[in-house]
């Protein structure tokens, strides 16, 4: 399966060269996905191609969203504002929420409109994933499928440079609404800007290398399986119904680590 992102500016030229291309899905990707700009995007693709193309929009961070998208035309939202990595959108422009709050809000009005309507929305938790067991977390409470732009940039397989800085090996990885990545194409800022946007909205970074992506993808899915058995489930779906979240103290993430010990070093 192939998916590929696309805009609401071109997307009259783009959207039949990506399906002409054999591009199984497209998602229209924003750091802002409640407007106008995407709502006309989903409609014309609907009317344009039907049911031959799954197409997501997003991003948004409450059920309110969630809805204007959906209703629009979207076969999934993807759910998240200033959680990635690499995203300073919320100390830039103070727009945002936190991603846990947002995911269990969408997923709220997603499973509210599956009750109304029979018809199943999936969503995609993106941002602020960062060990593991927030993989579990973001899939226990609503998320169908994940973003995960950090994990991945760290392999072996991502397209970015390999390199050696100090003592430490890392490969590049950068937002989207970084200066990296910000041309007058993508963000239309006008002619009186031809450099495109007086500000930033993203990074450019690094990322610790982590070598090839399979033996670490193994040992994310044991733990997930892990994780899940510890919650006394078997799939997807006894997990959103039956884990028990809770919120916890700085102090409890203290305790949950290796502390009060001398660790041995290992050669």
């Amino acid at each position: 399966m192939v998916g590929a992102g696309i805009n609401s500016r071109d997307y009259k030229e783009r959207v039949p060269a990506l399906i002409e291309a054999g591009a199984d899905a497209l998602c229209i990707d924003s750091s802002d996905g409640y407007s106008i700009w995407q709502a006309e995007t989903l409609q014309w693709i609907k009317q344009q191609y039907g049911d031959r193309i799954v197409v997501g929009a997003g991003n948004v961070v409450d059920g309110e969203g969630f809805r204007y998208l959906v209703e629009a035309g979207a076969d999934f939202v993807k759910v998240g504002i200033g959680g990635g990595s690499i995203c300073i959108t919320r100390e830039q422009k103070g727009i945002g929420r936190g991603q846990a709050t947002a995911v269990i809000d969408v997923a709220r009005e997603r499973d509210l409109y599956y009750k109304e309507t029979g018809i199943y929305i999936p969503i995609c938790s993106d941002g602020g994933i960062v060990h593991d067991y927030h993989m579990v977390l973001a899939l226990a409470m609503g998320a169908d499928f994940l973003m995960m732009g950090r994990y991945f940039a760290r392999f072996d397989e991502s397209p970015t440079r390999k390199l050696k800085i100090g003592p430490n090996i890392v490969k590049e990885y950068w937002g989207e609404g970084s200066n990296r990545a910000q041309n007058w194409q993508r963000y239309d800022s006008g002619d009186a800007d031809p450099k495109g946007m007086k500000f930033e909205e993203g990074v450019d970074s690094y990322v610790t290398y982590a070598g090839p992506m399979k033996d670490n993808l193994d040992q994310t899915l044991m733990k997930i399986k892990a994780t899940m058995s510890s919650c006394g489930t078997a799939n997807l779906n006894e997990l959103r119904n039956n884990a028990k979240i809770t919120l916890v103290s700085a102090t409890s993430i203290v305790e949950g680590g290796a502390h009060d010990v001398i660790l041995k070093e290992h050669n």
